[in-house]
């Protein structure tokens, strides 16, 4: 859940500044295969990697971890919600 956060939040971020993989690849130095596997959650990066890429994005790495956290709260209060609900209906259907 939290690669998948990050990667969706690096680009998210690469996006809204209108950078290419091939451009934050070469600015991070690191793989283009692997900067797309990041981004789409299917790999974890050390927090040096997480480091470059966010150089190449020209941001401070806590500025993604805000990000990222953010999301994760957010994820957190929708499974919150959605088990109370459920919890309810369940105990409707039972009475």
């Amino acid at each position: 859940m939290l690669r998948v956060e990050i990667g969706a939040a690096l680009r998210r971020i690469r996006m809204s500044k209108r950078l290419t993989l091939r451009q934050v690849s070469a600015l991070a130095n690191v793989s283009l295969g692997y900067l797309s596997e990041l981004e789409r959650g299917q790999k974890e990066a050390s927090s040096e990697l997480l480091n470059s890429i966010c150089n190449a994005l020209a941001i401070d790495l806590h500025v993604l971890l805000y990000d990222v956290a953010h999301a994760l709260e957010a994820t957190k209060s929708v499974t919150t919600l959605t088990t109370l609900h459920r919890a309810t209906a369940h105990t409707d259907i039972a009475a």
